[in-house]
């Protein structure tokens, strides 16, 4: 494609107008198509300009996010590297597309993502790796356990809210045949002690992941029990005061139940 082309492309994918962007990520689908993945890295900075779109300001333009995520998806492994890297961005509406590619691209993102975890000593970017790597869905994904039981235990509230939900989220993925009985105790165990977290929002998400781990397999018969008769209390259940519980909590509560 001659360079005049890719300028074209550029000013396209600049645009506000549908029309316009989608015309930009038709022509940016065909040239990589033309040229191979590994050779259009040029494409890939300009398809990834569209992660900065707001679907809120802009919901009409969702679709076209969704194929620029695609895209980038197809660009192959040495994306990761760069996607991971721009994790530390400011803008969160890119934040949550890259989330979203990387947890496209599933299995080969984990250890990038790891390590990324490791190398960084700030909660907000911590947060948002974790969440990442709740996006994958692949037993591999065992890997990451032991990061969101130490993050729960966090004294950053935004990390420690991410770390239990994915914990939740990492039931989905793994086996229960997976999940070794060191990993499966510290799920309970910290699950268990936030439930006493000062954070609303956190307990409500302790509630939500317990339901999962049921779902998915995870409990013994008697963790199952103690875990039911946790949400009948949250419930109030032949009680006159469950008010007491905030809604969300009993919202959770009574969504659990269904997988005890």
């Amino acid at each position: 494609m001659p360079k005049n082309s890719y300028n074209t492309i550029r000013t396209l994918l600049g645009s506000t107008k549908i029309e316009e962007l989608r015309q930009g990520l038709e022509l940016a689908r065909r040239e990589i198509s033309r040229i191979g993945s590994n050779e259009s890295k040029p494409l890939f900075e300009m398809v990834s300009t569209i992660f900065y779109i707001d679907p809120w300001d802009r919901p009409d333009l969702m679709p076209l996010l969704d194929e620029a995520i695609s895209l980038a998806v197809g660009f192959g492994e040495w994306v990761i590297p760069i996607l991971v890297k721009n994790l530390d961005t400011t803008d969160i509406k890119a934040q949550f597309a890259i989330a979203q590619s990387l947890g496209r691209i599933g299995t080969d993102a984990i250890k990038p993502l790891m390590a990324e975890y490791e190398s960084s000593f700030d909660p907000a970017l911590r947060s948002f790796v974790l969440y990442t790597l709740g996006k994958i869905k692949s037993p591999k994904i065992v890997q990451a356990a032991f990061i969101a039981i130490e993050a729960a235990q966090s004294d950053d509230i935004e990390l420690r809210d991410t770390a239990i939900r994915a914990i939740g989220k990492f039931a989905e993925s793994i086996p229960p045949s997976h999940l070794s009985e060191e990993l499966h105790r510290g799920f309970i165990e910290r699950l268990m002690n936030n439930l006493a977290d000062p954070s609303i929002s956190i307990r409500a998400k302790v509630v939500r992941s317990l339901g999962k781990l049921a779902k998915y397999g995870h409990l013994t018969t008697p963790e199952r029990k103690k875990f039911k008769e946790l949400c009948h209390h949250f419930l109030g259940i032949d009680e006159e005061d469950y008010e007491c519980w905030p809604y969300i909590i009993r919202k959770e509560a009574k969504e659990a139940l269904k997988y005890f």
